[in-house]
């Protein structure tokens, strides 16, 4: 397999940014004012361009592999939704390579056993990705939605339709299990954010935050795209700069 795509830019400390389901540019486009202080480093996930696409489907267990020879530098690593996934399998295998790591709304349902409506969240997203555009299409829409894709009550754009193929056939969720003991026992400085839009989210990341000691932060505003959401930018670069802090004082 080809190696993935990282395009940099800015000045300073490294941030890995590792987006899910959606582009980089989607995702993190609001924190591009950072790169005046910090290398803003854009992950191409395989699949999406100009990364190469996957040999079979998207798969976090690839992803992880992708991203361990980028930890060499120990960048702070920001990961988002199903990309989360990849990018906590790499810090677990090599912790001392994370100067941080910051976690927004990753589908660790299993967090959170007998919810309802974590298990719900589970099912339907496991769904997209066993059925694509063939599953019932009530719930297509429904997590379409709670996704951040833009879909109204006509027929999906033909990007969000685009998205669900790309997704098809991708490992399901359920099957992630990263070893979150070692990143807590590595004193890896943790930040687990989400975007209060739905109560299923809030209690895993609730739930991770606590597994892995880190500090817990809720941005309203931007949905699952929470990057892009107000005062988000703010927080990180604050955590940030904590991190750096926090390590140097660890290290003496």
């Amino acid at each position: 397999m080809g190696e993935i795509v990282v395009v940099r830019d800015g000045f300073g400390p490294e941030v890995l940014l590792v987006h899910g389901g959606a582009g980089p540019r989607t995702t993190w486009g609001a924190l591009a004012p950072l790169a005046d202080r910090w290398t803003l480093a854009y992950v191409h996930r395989r699949g999406y361009p100009p990364s190469p696409p996957p040999q079979e489907c998207q798969d976090f267990e690839v992803d992880a592999l992708d991203l361990a020879p980028l930890l060499v530098g120990r960048p702070h690593v920001v990961a988002h939704s199903y990309g989360a996934l990849g990018a906590l399998i790499a810090a677990a295998a090599a912790p001392g390579s994370v100067r941080s790591l910051t976690l927004i709304e990753p589908p660790l349902h299993y967090l959170v056993p007998d919810d309802p409506e974590v298990a719900r969240l589970e099912r339907i997203g496991d769904a997209v990705l066993t059925h694509g555009m063939d599953m019932d299409p009530t719930e297509l829409r429904e997590f379409l939605h709670l996704a951040g894709a833009p879909v109204g009550d006509g027929p999906l754009p033909e990007n969000v339709v685009a998205g669900v193929r790309r997704a098809q056939g991708g490992r399901p969720t359920r099957e992630a299990h990263p070893q979150l003991d070692a990143i807590r026992g590595a004193g890896v400085p943790v930040l687990v954010a989400s975007g209060d839009h739905a109560a299923a989210l809030e209690r895993i990341c609730d739930a991770l935050a606590d597994v892995l000691g880190g500090e817990r932060s809720v941005h309203p505003g931007a949905g699952h795209f929470v990057a892009a959401a107000p005062g988000f930018a703010e927080q990180l670069e604050a955590f940030l700069r904590k991190s750096v802090t926090w390590q140097a004082s660890s290290s003496r």
